[in-house]
């Protein structure tokens, strides 16, 4: 990952969601991969990206799940998140699809500059 490419996506903002287009390819999403932190995991099957931030206690967990929040209401994009004692977890995909697109790859990125910013 370069800052540049970090750069690129996260000053794009997310296109509204619509149905009818295919999702990422296995490839494709692969690719988009560096553009990431390396915390990011791809599924398997290519239709999901996440990543677990650990802390210690439950407030900073708390902090990073309103954060993720914040995040995908800004950008209209809205992923799946989990916190507990200790963990934040995101999952992106683009339900409207069933898989990835550009949308899940942009609100990482602008996740991954705020997070290195703080």
């Amino acid at each position: 990952m370069t800052d540049n490419q970090t750069c690129d996506l996260s000053n794009r903002n997310c296109e509204p969601c619509q149905g009818g287009i295919p999702a990422l390819s296995l490839e494709d999403a692969n690719a988009m991969m560096d553009e990431l932190h390396n915390d990011w995991q791809l599924s398997s099957d290519g239709k999901e990206i996440s990543r677990e931030f650990k802390f210690k206690g439950f407030a900073r967990a708390v902090q990073m799940a309103n954060l993720i929040a914040w995040v995908g209401d800004q950008q209209g994009h809205h992923p799946d998140i989990g916190f507990g004692w200790s963990y934040c977890s995101v999952k992106f995909t683009t339900h409207e699809i069933s898989g990835l697109s550009t949308n899940d790859f942009i609100c990482a990125a602008k996740l991954d500059q705020i997070v290195a910013n703080t």
